[in-house]
This record gives C-alpha cells, sequence and structure tokens, in this order.
C-alpha cells in the first residue's frame, strides 16, 4: 500500500518540528504556510531541526508550498491526513481551504495549543477529526526554515505527544497518528483527548499569557514569588471549571491537578508543594529559559491566542457558574500589551488585587 499523502498545514514552530521527522522517515509530507521566506527557505535549504542539547541538529529536503499554489492540489493525488497546526484563529479558515482537497477516507488532525476540534468538526463533520496534543515540546520557528527545540528529548521520562479520537476509543487510525508523531518524540494513544487537552489547557493558561505580558522567559517568571503565584491562581480556576465540565484532568506541569488548584485557593501545604516543584523545574537542564508561545508571538509584534487560552477559560467558566477573575484580568492585560497601551512588565502582573 502507498503511504498516505500527508498535509502540515502551518509549518510554524510544532508542525515543522512534528513534520521534518515525518519527512526524515520517508512520508509524503507537504508543508504548507502563510510565511512566504519560510517557504523559500524550506525549498532552497530544507528544513532544519535544533534542539538545546543531545540530540544532532539535522536538515532535511521536504516539499514545501505557498497558500496561494494550494490550488495546484486539485490535479494532485488527494490528501488522507491533513494536520492543522495554525494558531487556534486561523483554525476555521484553514480547515475550510484543505477540507476540499481531503480523499474521500480523509481527516483531519487538530496538532495545536487550544481546543479547536469543535471548529474543525463543524467544517469536516465529527467522524473526520482527531486531536494531538504536544506537551511541553518547548519548540520555536526562530527563522525561516529553522526550528528549534529548547531541550533534547523527553523519551521515556515525559510523554510529549498523546494522540486521540474524540469519541474516546482506540482506533488504528488514532495509532497511526501516534506512529508519526512518534518519530519526533515519545507519544501515546489516549483514550482520554477531552482530559488531555483541557490538562494542556491548564498549562498553557498559567504560562503563555504571563508570558505575553510581563516579557519574562518561563524561568524567570516563576522564580518570582508573586508572578508563581498568580499562576497557581490561573491554573486552580482553569481546573476547577475543567472539573465542572466533567472532565478527567491528567497530571499537569508534573503536578496532580488537585495540588495546583488548592495551591491557587490558598491551601498552605498544597503552595508549598506546588512551589517546590515549580522551582525545581527551573534547576532542570534549558530550566525554563525558553520562551512560551503567546511570549514569541508579542515579541514578533503578532496577534496572541490568548481570548482561546485565558478568555476560553472565562467563557466556560461563566457557563457552570465559576468566575475566573484571574483569567479575566490577564486576558484583559494581554490585550492592552497587543493594542501597544502598555508594555510588557512584572509590575502589570504585581499591581494585580483580586480579592
Amino acid at each position: 500500500m502507498d503511504k498516505p499523502r500527508i498535509a502540515i498545514v502551518g509549518a510554524g514552530a510544532v508542525g515543522g518540528y512534528a513534520g521534518a521527522y515525518m519527512a526524515q522517515a520517508g512520508h509524503d509530507v507537504t508543508f504548507i504556510d502563510p510565511w512566504p521566506e519560510h517557504v523559500e527557505a524550506m525549498r532552497t535549504k530544507g528544513l532544519t531541526i535544533a534542539h538545546l542539547k543531545d540530540v544532532p541538529e539535522f536538515t532535511v529536503p521536504v516539499k514545501a508550498i505557498h497558500l496561494t499554489e494550494l490550488q495546484s492540489f486539485a490535479k494532485q493525488k488527494p490528501v488522507d491526513i491533513a494536520f492543522v497546526c495554525m494558531k487556534s484563529y486561523d483554525t476555521a479558515w484553514a480547515t475550510t481551504m484543505i477540507a476540499q482537497y481531503l480523499a474521500p477516507g480523509g481527516y483531519v488532525v487538530s496538532l495545536q495549543n487550544c481546543i479547536n476540534e469543535e471548529v474543525i468538526a463543524g467544517i469536516v463533520g465529527w467522524g473526520r477529526v482527531l486531536g494531538a496534543i504536544a506537551s511541553l515540546i518547548t519548540v520555536e520557528l526562530t527563522g525561516p526554515g529553522l526550528v528549534k527545540r529548547a531541550a533534547g528529548k523527553s523519551g521515556a521520562s515525559h510523554t510529549v505527544y498523546r494522540v486521540g479520537e474524540p469519541h474516546g476509543r482506540v482506533s488504528p487510525r488514532a495509532e497511526y497518528i501516534t506512529s508519526l508523531v512518534a518519530l519526533s518524540d515519545s507519544a501515546l494513544t489516549t483514550t482520554n483527548l477531552w482530559g488531555e487537552r483541557w490538562s494542556k489547557l491548564v498549562a498553557n493558561v498559567m504560562g503563555n499569557g504571563i508570558a505575553a505580558a510581563t516579557g519574562m522567559v518561563a524561568k524567570d517568571a516563576t522564580a518570582d514569588d508573586a508572578i508563581r503565584a498568580f499562576a497557581a491562581r490561573l491554573g486552580s480556576e482553569a481546573i476547577r471549571v475543567g472539573q465542572s465540565l466533567g472532565y478527567d484532568l491528567e497530571e499537569i506541569l508534573h503536578l496532580d491537578p488537585e495540588i495546583i488548584a488548592k495551591a491557587g485557593e490558598g491551601d498552605a501545604a498544597a503552595r508549598a508543594a506546588y512551589d517546590a516543584q515549580r522551582l525545581a523545574d527551573t534547576q532542570k537542564p534549558g530550566g525554563g529559559a525558553h520562551r512560551a508561545s503567546m511570549g514569541q508571538d508579542m515579541v514578533k509584534g503578532r496577534r496572541t491566542e490568548i481570548e482561546f487560552l485565558n478568555g476560553f477559560v472565562v467563557a466556560k467558566g461563566k457557563e457552570v457558574g465559576i468566575d475566573a477573575r484571574a483569567n479575566a484580568a490577564l486576558t484583559e492585560i494581554v490585550k492592552r500589551v497587543e493594542r501597544g497601551e502598555v508594555a510588557p512588565s512584572p509590575d502589570l502582573i504585581r499591581g494585580l488585587r483580586l480579592n
């Protein structure tokens, strides 16, 4: 049987990283991206993957096309698997764009930060959607044709990718997607996609917006007592909302969700356990020197995903009667920074009075 035709819609940090390993393994992969210089660099020089440690840098030749060239797919073999790796605010149009070129049995995999499966299903139907989570992957598109990872491979120490069907059963196609992403690091097929998704959302809620609002890298933000406490408050609200929605949450930032939740609610023992683990994480190789994706967006002058992370928690909280005040405050701060009304600063968070 021929290998399936794979499209990576959005060859940024995560799409570029996972896709490069698929291409290196000989899979039929085409990268589609809106950044012209990035596409040209991939065409002429290939896609380069660099790690902070342990893994030698490599460059793989790849097929890459501009958005304006996607119409050429009408005369080619249809797409069997489309990985959508765009920002959440680009999900709907990106899915619509690739959907018309899917094979009859083709499907879309959301390999994104936020919870976008419902948006994708609204376009292609629930039967053609899978979710894939990249946990603590710390990758960045640092220039045209270059993705850097602020770590080595996680391997057995931490499972990076979790792939699942919306209905929760293990399927052959989910296991196949797991095998594809496992080419780049450890992966599993989950029966708890929604719990995994919400757990990843909590981790992002605790770090991404803070990076955008403060301009700090993860290590420095975690080392700051006031900001670390605020992150616990953000996580606590998000965890309580997720629990109220009925999700079975997984480990978050190497901690039991209940520890984070209670730490954010003022429990002294939980706060001590939370502080110890979070500070220990900063001492590991790499140690949080990575800038979270929303912080990268702010540095590059791009729109952030704040409405799809912290703002999403606020919206879902209203549905279940939980007032996510910290997440609402951070959402507003980040939007003010985006609009240029204030400059990124730790004081934007240190000065908050929420009680």
